[in-house]
Formats: structure tokens, C-alpha cells, sequence
């Protein structure tokens, strides 16, 4: 399917700095639970990662990474995820974090 420049506009993707990670026990499948900060105009937002077996809590601190912003919260197990990490997906479920390359300001947009 083919996607139309109006459609792909709607797609709110920015630039987010990640500020605290922690275990989801809960999670069927091994994820965190991530806060992230994308700066003062949209704030911090909570998402679950299933990217635990290429990155250490430690690893994440402190990383920028690419996220979608506007899509509707959405439950898993007692957690509540504002935002959709952006990776790309190999064999297996090896993901690895989109990141802009270089520092860049919380916020920013990705277009």
C-alpha cells in the first residue's frame, strides 16, 4: 500500500532523550518500561520496549532514540505506553534503536 505525503505528515516522529528505564515483570514478552523526555513543548512520555536482549538498563540511560508520538495510549499488562520506540527489527526480534546520529535538541521533529 502505498502511503500519500498527507498521510505520512500525520506520523509524528521526534527526537527524545531516555531519562529512566526499569524491569516490566509483568510483560509476556522481556521489555522495559522507558521514560523518555521530548523536551518542554511535548514533555515526558512512558513507553514498553521489547529491546532487552541488546540493551542493558544502563546502556539506554541517557540515549537519544526516534520515537512516534500521536498514537493513542495503549495498555499492556498494568502499564500504560504513551509513545512507540522506533527500531529496526532483524531475526529474531534483535532490535536496534533509530537514533539521530548526533546530539540533537528533545523534540525535535523527524521529517
Amino acid at each position: 500500500m502505498e502511503l500519500s505525503w498527507s498521510d505520512f505528515e500525520k506520523v509524528e516522529m521526534r527526537v527524545g532523550t531516555i531519562v529512566e528505564v526499569n524491569d516490566f515483570p509483568k510483560a509476556r514478552v522481556p521489555a522495559y518500561q522507558v521514560k523518555i523526555d521530548f523536551g518542554a513543548a511535548i514533555g515526558l512520555k512512558k513507553s514498553s520496549a521489547q529491546i532487552t536482549s541488546r540493551y542493558s538498563k544502563e546502556d539506554l540511560l541517557g540515549k537519544q532514540i526516534v520515537a512516534v508520538v500521536n498514537f493513542p495510549k495503549k495498555q499492556i499488562a498494568d502499564f500504560m505506553s504513551e509513545c512507540l520506540i522506533l527500531g529496526a527489527v532483524g531475526a529474531k526480534n534483535d532490535i536496534v534503536l533509530l537514533n539521530p546520529g548526533f546530539p540533537v535538541e528533545n523534540g525535535l521533529r523527524i521529517g
